[in-house]
């Protein structure tokens, strides 16, 4: 049995059977230079109608370090919390499959975690020293748009992009916090760092290298509008400390 600490790496997907295989890949060659950790990858496949399954499942029979989880039900909120709720790894991690953020990151990521310095641990595209390649204006937009709302909404929070989808969390989390996340879809990241907050939970934020996906399949006026509808649930409910 290993003594390394151990790392899940959750990746959501949905109709993704072109761009699991080269994640894994990517993976892979950046891991296998990083040995001071058991790293294991979970693809939570969330509803798919293509062979996403069936490429991931072929993938984890010639490599014990992967392996799926196959949901009925969509929703990458889901996805994650079932993945994360199975895991009995020292640190759990997301990350979008299209590798947005470049991987140099994930040790940063993962140590911030494991030394205790902090209980999430989330990457910003909007820090000092973030770099963001290929985002179209409409996007920057309406990313800078959406995380000023959280700071009118909720003053004086400790991040600056919430929906990165490049974060890390202790077991404390997913034990305390987890539950109480009712949010099963995108707005999942924004809730969990707010009401890790409500919970005095310390959030800490590393810059990224992001280069934007262009196949995203991201309904974006819809995905904005239960987005705000979360923030007003959150801002003017009450909601009682766990922690």
């Amino acid at each position: 049995m290993s003594s390394k600490p151990t790392v899940d790496i959750v990746i959501p997907v949905l109709n993704e059977q072109a761009a699991i295989p080269v994640c894994i890949e990517a993976l892979f060659e950046y891991l296998k230079m990083e040995t001071s950790y058991d790293w294991r990858i979970v693809v939570v496949d969330n509803g798919s109608t293509d062979d996403t399954f069936q490429v991931t499942t072929d993938i984890s029979k010639i490599n014990s370090n992967v392996s799926c989880i196959k949901l009925s039900q969509r929703g990458r909120g889901r996805a994650i919390k079932t993945a994360w709720n199975k895991s009995n790894a020292d640190v759990m991690v997301y990350m979008d499959v299209d590798l947005s953020t470049r991987l140099d990151a994930l040790i940063p990521l993962v140590k911030s975690i494991y030394d205790g310095s902090t209980d999430i641990c989330v990457g910003s595209r909007l820090m000092k020293d973030s770099t963001v390649m290929g985002r179209t204006v409409g996007r920057e937009i309406t990313s800078r748009g959406y995380n000023l709302l959280i700071d009118l909404l909720f003053p004086n929070n400790q991040f600056s992009d919430a929906q990165c989808g490049f974060k890390a969390v202790s077991p404390k989390v997913v034990d305390k916090i987890l539950p109480i996340i009712r949010d099963n879809e995108w707005f999942f990241d924004t809730e969990l760092l707010l009401v890790s907050e409500r919970n005095l939970v310390k959030i800490k934020e590393i810059p990224v290298h992001w280069t934007d996906d262009q196949d995203t399949r991201v309904k974006i006026i819809p995905t904005i509008w239960k987005d705000i509808k979360g923030l007003i649930r959150l801002r003017f409910t009450r909601q009682s400390r766990v922690l």
